[in-house]
Order: structure tokens, then sequence, then C-alpha cells
């Protein structure tokens, strides 16, 4: 059976309020800031991308800061994004679905209940399509008609190892991904959790389609990881400090299929 490594690799920053991240916002209320991540997969012969983020473009229209292009990034692991085959869109935030011409031979995996949420009526209300950007959805309808999309309704099977889950909340069609590692069943929760305080606390994030669907996606991920150390949330500067570096990588670039620092 195959087993996978996995790079986070940090792209952009933003400062933040802790009560800017919880429903109901925080007592305390100090710097919580929020890093951007996408993350690779690799094993058993193949490269799968998971999420592809923004570009300068986006960043200085949503006021966030690059820290480091995603094609950069990719390059520090020895990813050519010319020859990745496969991308798993977790939703098509305007953060995770991004830099359209990075991957011109990929297929993009995503689920039906996320497509047909944002390019739908749901799509007339602004608190609804905010963290959506239009050439971002219609990226997506190009590639439809390329034959590049592949729908998911559920669970599904990337590859050996591999799981898509359909988890809803933040946004209709989130979905989040359980891999086969050296330690374990590792899940990607994406923005299933953006901070380890979400799930842990089970303090919902503010940006949300549907809380109850958020509050079960944490007992979701709870079940298929191998523990709870191996949930990882999608927006956490935390993860780069619990987990390695490579030597002579970026510190910013993680092993997630390697054990956390205690």
């Amino acid at each position: 059976m195959a087993e996978y490594e996995i790079y986070a690799i940090r792209y952009a920053h933003m400062e933040r309020r802790a009560a800017d991240n919880f429903i109901g916002g925080d007592p305390h209320n100090g710097p919580m800031p929020m890093d951007f991540f996408v993350w690779v997969v690799r094993g058993g012969g193949r490269t799968i991308m998971v999420d592809t983020g923004f570009d300068e473009n986006m960043a200085a229209k949503r006021k966030r800061r690059i820290v480091r292009p995603v094609a950069e990034g990719l390059a520090a692991v020895g990813v050519d994004p010319a020859s990745v085959e496969d991308v798993v869109l977790t939703h098509m935030h305007y953060d995770h679905s991004g830099n359209h011409d990075l991957f011109p031979r990929a297929r993009y995996h995503v689920q039906d209940r996320e497509m047909a949420y944002c390019t739908g009526r749901c799509m007339c209300h602004h608190a609804l399509r905010h963290p959506f950007e239009a050439e971002d959805v219609a990226a997506m309808v190009k590639r439809l008609f390329e034959d590049r999309v592949r729908f998911h309704d559920g669970t599904s099977e990337i590859a050996d190892g591999i799981t898509a889950h359909l988890v809803g909340g933040h946004s209709r069609g989130l979905q989040f991904l359980r891999v086969r590692t050296r330690r374990g069943w590792v899940v990607l929760a994406s923005d299933a959790s953006h901070y380890y305080a979400n799930f842990e606390q089970r303090r919902p994030f503010p940006v949300v389609y549907d809380v109850g669907e958020m509050l079960a996606g944490y007992d979701a991920m709870r079940a298929l990881a191998s523990s709870e150390e191996h949930i990882v949330p999608g927006h956490d500067p935390l993860v780069l400090a619990r987990y390695p570096a490579e030597p002579g990588k970026p510190a910013d670039i993680v092993r997630l299929d390697a054990a956390p620092r205690r």
C-alpha cells in the first residue's frame, strides 16, 4: 500500500485578531495571524496538489501579503507545476483556487455541491459570495469544457491511500483529505478547521455556510485521523512551529508526514 510524503507550503500571510477567528469573538482578542498554505502529497509514483492559492494581483485586491509565490514554493520541494496531473480543490474560495495557469496539464477534483453552490442562486447574496472570485469560478467552468474536471459526491478515493471527504460547513461543498503516511492517517483539514483552536475547543470559524456541518466536521476529522495530532488545520501559523522543515529547505515549508514536535 502506498504511503505519502506531505508538504505544507506557506505562500501568504495576514495580520488578524483572535476575535475575527471565532463565532462570538474572543474575550482576549490578542493577535492571531493567519497563514495561507498549499499542500503537496507525493508518493506511489505520483504527485498530487491540494489547492492552488492566489497570486500577487489577488493579494493586492484582498490586502494579503505574499511571502513566496506558489510556484517558488513548489520549486523548493522539486515539483514542476507543468507536470502535475491532479489538483484537489478543497473548495472554491479565492485563497484555494487561484493561479489558474500554473497547472496546465492537471485534472481538477471538486465536489459536485461546491460547484453547484458557487454557480447558483446563493451567489446572489454578498455575504455568501464574498469569499469567492468570479474569475476563479469562470476558470473552473472553462476547465469543465476542456474535460479537465472530475466531480465527486461525498467520499471518494483520489488514489490508493488518499480519500476526499465532503464535510461542508465553511463552504457548502468543502472537502478535506485523508492521507496514509509513515506515521499513520493524516487529515489535511483545509478550512474544515482554520486553526487548531477551532476543532480542539469546538469554536467555529465565523465565515460559514452551515454551523452544524462545521461542528460535525470536527468529529468526522477525529474519526478518520490516527489521532488528534494527525489533524492539520488549514491556516494556523502553529503548523510551522509543530512540524519540521527539511535541512536546507525554507523554514515555512514543513513535512506533515513527520512526527510533530512536542
